[in-house]
């Protein structure tokens, strides 16, 4: 295999799992730690990836996020697939949080329970879920973040710790094993780990594309929730690799 060659299996591995090991490629690609390493460093060089210890990370910017807008026509039958999943978790008198996201509107619009109460931080989840009449809704306060239409700061995070909840549903810019959960806004990912702490049981709500990536802020380690709830779309790889570390993947 020509070193081009190698470079680019390098760049379509780092593509598909977002952090690679040097181990690993030695024994996929099958040549020696030292060729490996001087492919990496070649790479690094090149803007195309980050050394880390052991292996290599993609090379993005883990702070940008795109606006509720932007959001809500990404993935679209993705994100409504996985909102009939986890509302159908939902049952009668159960207490919920739904954070902010265009995957958790997606759960306020298919709630079918009965005598629910959901606090939640996000304005158009409050104004989906007022056409109801089976859900009571506690809005938290807080200051707006324009992009997503989100309240968050310290007057949310007081009012979400004085509860608690049989449920919470949160979202997630970014997935892996080692890194957690993690989104691009500090404050937001402040105000999702305090949903957690409130919470009996967390599932964290995302679909396929948010796997294998890394954001700025953690909200929390990857054992730290229930389940994750995402759809069809994910690849039966990454099934086996969070089922063998006993986190459990929903996804039909």
């Amino acid at each position: 295999m020509f070193p081009e060659e190698r470079k680019a299996n390098i760049l379509r591995i780092l593509e598909r799992n977002y952090r690679i090991q040097v181990n690993d490629l030695t024994e996929e690609l099958k040549v020696s730690e030292s060729t490996i390493r001087r492919d990496l460093q070649d790479l690094e060089q090149e803007g195309l990836l980050k050394r880390t210890h052991g292996g290599a990370v993609k090379l993005e910017n883990t702070s940008f996020e795109p606006t509720m807008d932007e959001k809500e026509q990404v993935n679209i039958a993705a994100k409504a697939e996985i909102g009939k999943r986890a509302a159908a978790l939902i049952e009668d008198n159960d207490t919920v949080i739904l954070d902010a996201g265009s995957t958790t509107l997606q759960i306020a619009k298919n709630i079918k329970s009965k005598n629910v109460t959901v606090l939640t931080n996000s304005i158009l989840i409050a104004l989906e879920l007022s056409k109801n009449n089976d859900v009571e809704v506690v809005v938290t306060g807080g200051y707006i973040r324009k992009e997503i239409v989100s309240l968050v700061g310290p007057i949310t995070d007081k009012i979400i710790k004085s509860f608690r909840v049989d449920k919470a549903f949160i979202g997630a810019n970014s997935i892996t094993i080692e890194d957690g959960y993690t989104t691009p806004n500090i404050d937001e990912a402040h105000t999702k780990s305090i949903m957690i702490k409130s919470s009996k049981e967390v599932y964290i709500v995302a679909d396929n594309s948010k796997f294998g990536k890394v954001s700025f802020s953690k909200i929390a380690d990857a054992n730290e929730v229930d389940g994750i709830i995402t759809d069809n779309g994910i690849e039966q790889h990454l099934i086996e690799k969070y089922m063998s570390k006993n986190i459990q993947i929903i996804y039909n």
